[in-house]
């Protein structure tokens, strides 16, 4: 544990190889939300578990889980079924049972309407910024100071009310930009698992530079 403190303040990029991470992605079950913006996290830990070979299909810690090997790292894939709103009754459940301080073992991947889709934003800690997810998290964690993945799903219009759009599929053209996110969030993830987080921010923490969609036209794919 000291050492994993150590690196992030001197910026050793190493690792210890017994170090195990817990990554996990949020959204809710059933195939009604599958795909929808609320679940950037869920695809995008899903496209990280078949990058490396890793099955997501044991139920524990109210989620459904997988256990395998990312960067020479152990980790724990998760994707919390507790619907949204209860995320952090999950995640409790795997930070307690395996002992793991969420400041240096602990990912965590959603949602987040104020980026553009296709961006992605990473932080180590800070607050929930109005994410009722990452509220749950927090509160049931009692801190902050846990990193995680943020994904691009488009600004809400104005017309329509936060439920609606986040419960909302992509148009087309934002579905692409947002897939190209969770790719360049996959990557990223590997590399903090090896690295100190402050290099990957900075590597990461940019906007694309092409345009996307405008959310107004976007909106259009709800269902």
């Amino acid at each position: 544990m000291f050492q994993k403190i150590l690196n992030r303040i001197t910026g050793n990029s190493s690792k210890r190889e017994e170090d195990m991470y817990i990554i996990a992605g949020l959204g809710n079950p059933g195939k009604e939300y599958a795909h929808t913006r609320h679940n950037a996290g869920f695809d995008t830990i899903d496209i990280l578990a078949d990058k490396n070979n890793i099955n997501i299909d044991t139920m524990k810690f109210k989620g459904l889980m997988g256990k395998g090997i990312i960067a020479g790292q152990t980790v724990i894939l998760l994707k919390p079924f507790t619907y949204m709103n209860l995320s952090g009754e999950s995640i409790r459940e795997a930070v307690d049972y395996y002992k793991a301080d969420p400041a240096s073992e602990l990912i965590v991947i959603y949602d987040d309407i104020y980026l553009a889709p296709g961006n992605i934003r990473i932080r180590n800690k800070g607050s929930a910024g109005g994410h009722n997810g990452m509220k749950n998290i927090i509160k049931h964690l009692g801190t902050e100071d846990f990193p995680r993945v943020r994904i691009g799903v488009g600004e809400k219009p104005k017309e329509y009310e936060l439920k609606d759009y986040v419960l909302g599929h992509f148009s087309d053209k934002d579905k692409e930009a947002v897939q190209d996110g969770m790719i360049r969030a996959v990557n990223a993830i590997e590399k903090m698992l090896v690295k100190d987080i402050e290099s990957v921010m900075s590597e990461y923490n940019r906007k694309r530079k092409d345009n996307y969609e405008d959310p107004a036209v976007s909106a259009g794919g709800n269902g």
